[in-house]
């Protein structure tokens, strides 16, 4: 992981872009703070997919969060 300023990224994209296609990850720095992330687009769609996977597999019991919901919205009279 690389971190680098915004102001830099700016006058160098050329040579962060060759580091994230080379497999690098950027961490964009703006007046010191975390702004962003630039990454590979293969890694962009794995890091959804891996986020979906237990939404996919069905990873989840439906009627559990069900009944969370109804109990979480149920009326107090």
């Amino acid at each position: 992981m690389i971190t680098v300023t915004a102001t830099d990224i700016q006058n160098n994209f050329g040579h962060y872009l060759q580091a994230v296609q080379d497999g690098d990850e950027i961490i964009i720095l703006k007046n010191g703070k975390e702004a962003a992330r630039l990454i590979s687009y293969e890694s962009s769609v794995s890091f959804l997919t891996d986020s979906l996977t237990g939404i996919l597999k069905h990873d989840y019991d439906d009627k559990a969060i069900w009944a969370e919901r109804i109990e979480t919205h149920e009326s107090t009279d």
